[in-house]
């Protein structure tokens, strides 16, 4: 079966970890090119190729203001992610209920084998004997 194009879905386009990394930034509001090329240390034509497919999937959106671009996250684009994710909220509930049962019973089968008192420090006889 042949791969979807990355500018196919939301899905496709943040399957790549540069692009999930640039989201990530712009996250915390519109940022220049030039702010992501230095943030994420590559190139300005990689960075400007991966804000491409970004764009063209409506995960971002960019504005001139001067001779610079700013781009700006369209986090409402991302719900299919995020319907799609909470799916599965069910197992991982279920699974951090089971662990923390499990601590929970472990630390009374332990705490009832030790005094609840805090522990003292050794005194001078107790290191030398």
């Amino acid at each position: 079966m042949a791969r979807a194009a990355t500018t196919s879905d939301v899905f496709n386009a943040i399957a790549e970890p540069r692009r999930r990394a640039i989201i990530q930034l712009l996250a915390g509001g519109d940022e220049a090119v030039g702010t992501l090329v230095h943030a994420m240390r590559l190139p300005q034509p990689q960075v400007s190729k991966h804000l491409g497919v970004l764009r063209k999937v409506g995960l971002v959106s960019v504005s001139k203001k001067g001779k610079h671009r700013f781009y700006r996250l369209n986090p409402g684009q991302l719900k299919p992610v995020h319907d799609w994710v909470k799916e599965f909220e069910r197992f991982w509930t279920h699974k951090l209920e089971r662990i923390k049962e499990r601590a929970e019973a472990m630390a009374k089968t332990h705490g009832a084998a030790q005094p609840d008192s805090p522990r003292r420090p050794p005194k001078e006889k107790d290191i030398h004997s």
